[in-house]
């Protein structure tokens, strides 16, 4: 297991300093602290963890290119944003399934922002055939996913998040005892961190014990629309 320090405040601070100065010109000018400070330790830190990934399941990725690979690329998507700023301010990693083709499949998730760190696993924003999957597996499978969701310690270390509908959906009944989770249009299962922890030693090998904590719960949601665990 890896001992190196992959995350350094170096990187944090370089965050901070791009949400003051969002702009082209401020981040060419600091590009090489980027890809210094950012990009390179991040790279590696996907690298290494492909290992233990494949202990967890062999069905998900770690790819450490810089292009279209686990980190998500630092430049946003402002075609159809009032906000124009064309950095992000936050870094993403996500290992995701090996039959996903992008963030709306099963995956394992490292945010790194400012005060904001968290690990999280799971389907965020499936499509509707998906959710209907997912949601026909819960009512069908009531034991099975209450088992999965309800593990120790992955249940005392993480909490079910994300959007869920008001009402019951189509085609489920209201009174259904797991309801609530019927009606989520996300299940993600996210657990927050101290920004001071990344910086350990020990955090690559804390962030691969959190993986695999969620065993239960990613083989149930990953064989439940089809796809291998």
């Amino acid at each position: 297991m890896a001992t190196e320090s992959f995350v350094k405040p170096e990187l944090f601070e370089f965050l901070v300093e791009l949400k003051a100065n969002n702009n082209r010109e401020w981040f060419n000018r600091n590009k090489k602290r980027y890809e210094k400070e950012v990009r390179g330790p991040l790279l590696r830190f996907i690298e290494d963890f492909s290992v233990p990934l494949r202990t967890i399941s062999p069905h998900f990725v770690a790819s450490p290119k810089k292009v279209g690979g686990s980190l998500f690329r630092i430049y946003r998507d402002v075609r159809f944003s009032a906000d124009k700023s064309p950095y992000k301010t936050a870094v993403g990693i996500q290992f995701r399934h090996e039959a996903g083709k992008n963030a709306h499949c099963p995956g394992y998730y490292l945010h790194l922002e400012p005060s904001n760190v968290f690990v999280a696993m799971g389907l965020w924003q499936p499509d509707n055939p998906t959710l209907l999957k997912l949601r026909s597996a819960i009512a069908g499978q009531a034991g099975e996913w209450k088992s999965a969701k309800g593990a120790e310690p992955f249940c005392t270390e993480f909490t079910l998040g994300g959007e869920s509908l008001k009402r019951a959906p189509k085609g489920f009944d209201p009174e259904h005892p797991l309801i609530e989770d019927l009606k989520r249009k996300d299940f993600v299962a996210f657990k927050n961190l101290e920004q001071k922890e990344t910086y350990s030693a020990d955090f690559f090998n804390r962030f691969v014990e959190l993986c695999r904590l969620g065993n239960p719960f990613m083989e149930f949601l990953t064989r439940s629309i089809g796809v291998p665990w």
